[in-house]
């Protein structure tokens, strides 16, 4: 076997087993454990043993939703003299410090200058006092039993995160932007789900996720992906993250394709950034099963996966015209023509603001995979370490 031949066939089962083929082992894995052993199943707290929470919202320039995140934080079932609602507003320069003013439930942090949402994290948590902190986006909807059900997975007490359940509000109007996020979402949370089941969820989505507050260590403010690196971090401390898909967060998908890709621009970029500064998790023998889910779940996504992905088709290429059984590389290499073919049609389709889901998901995931070379181009460019503000991504509407 020729070096192009082995390149190739590893590239192949790298793709497939990254996209498709750990969720099956996983799957099975998990089936098989569970026909021996049960998952304990955890009671909610009764409203005297409900631990103190603090909800805590980091916002830029937000005055739009302000108002609603309000009234729906005040609607959640949750005890009102054990829930702090906290605000952090670094650098907002629009009226959303005028409209937290009317709310006289929640605490306002603000500072002029705008030194991005990692940095408001390490300055806010300074004012926390509760044993559980919650994160959520101002512009999402909590559903209402979420802080209990936060609460009930913290009765374990070796969670030490709980990362919440992000959906996406898709409507029959929705483009290729919200309609690829929201399918994305939907396989990501059942591999959340998995992963839980198996050891821990590899991560937790900003939108929705709580901690013990013991556990916060002060980042780097450049950090991009504040989220991940804080929940794994957690894991890192000997706990694990619990995946709740009971509680979750609703907010709409992004307004068009470019916004999106600014998003996976920055979740890529940070994504590597992560993978370099958590390191000692690529080690198994201290890390153990976490390690192998970590890898196989975000580390090859972010890093080699992407680029193996698109060297197939000159690989197939060359081997088509190099090698002399040409069946099965013209079977493939059709295949791939077809699949890329769905995805321009699909691209196509989205600029005319035509939905069809078949032929989003081969333009959705071409899309995604092409923003993480791009984050690897950024991140290699990146000037400014000096804070990890982005500019925001805007959504439409839930």
């Amino acid at each position: 076997m020729s070096f192009l031949e082995i390149l190739f066939w590893i590239s192949l089962c790298l793709v497939f087993y990254t996209y498709i083929g750990y969720g099956i082992l996983i799957y099975l894995i998990v089936k098989i454990r569970e026909c021996f052993r049960k998952p304990a199943l955890l009671r909610i707290p009764s409203d005297e043993a409900l631990p103190p929470l603090t909800l805590f919202i980091t916002a830029y320039n937000e005055e739009e939703v302000v108002d609603k995140k309000m009234r729906n934080t005040l609607s959640l079932d949750y005890p009102s003299d054990k829930l702090t609602i906290l605000w952090v507003t670094d650098g907002s320069n629009d009226h959303t410090n005028e409209r937290l003013a009317a709310w006289t439930e929640a605490t306002v942090l603000f500072q002029p200058k705008r030194q991005g949402k990692t940095a408001a994290m390490n300055r806010g948590m300074k004012a926390v006092k509760t044993p559980i902190v919650v994160f959520t986006d101002a512009n999402t909807t909590l559903n209402k039993d979420a802080l209990r059900e936060i609460a009930r997975a913290f009765t374990n007490q070796y969670v030490g995160c709980v990362a919440g359940e992000k959906r996406i509000a898709v409507h029959d109007t929705d483009h290729a932007a919200a309609g690829g996020e929201g399918l994305y979402w939907k396989y990501e949370s059942a591999l959340k789900s998995l992963d839980d089941r198996m050891t821990s969820a590899v991560g937790a989505a900003g939108e929705l996720f709580a901690i013990r507050r013991h556990l916060y260590k002060r980042m780097p403010t450049d950090t991009l992906l504040d989220d991940f690196v804080l929940s794994l971090r957690i894991v890192m401390q000997g706990f694990k993250i619990a995946y709740c898909p009971y509680a979750y967060a609703v907010e709409g998908g992004s307004a068009d394709m470019h916004e999106e890709q600014k998003r996976k621009v920055r979740i890529a970029a940070g994504g590597l950034q992560a993978i370099w500064r958590l390191r000692p998790l690529l080690n198994p023998f201290r890390y153990g099963m976490f390690s192998f889910q970590y890898i196989s779940h975000r580390v090859l996504r972010w890093s080699i996966t992407p680029i193996l992905l698109f060297l197939l088709l000159p690989l197939n290429i060359a081997l088509l015209v190099t090698h002399t059984h040409t069946m099965l590389y013209a079977v493939i290499l059709l295949l791939q023509i077809l699949f890329y073919l769905a995805g321009i049609r699909g691209y196509l389709l989205s600029q005319k603001n035509i939905k069809n889901k078949w032929l989003f998901v081969p333009y959705y995931f071409l899309f995604m995979n092409v923003n993480v070379i791009k984050g690897m181009v950024y991140l290699s460019r990146r000037k400014d370490h000096s804070n990890g503000s982005w500019e925001k991504s805007q959504r439409r509407s839930e």
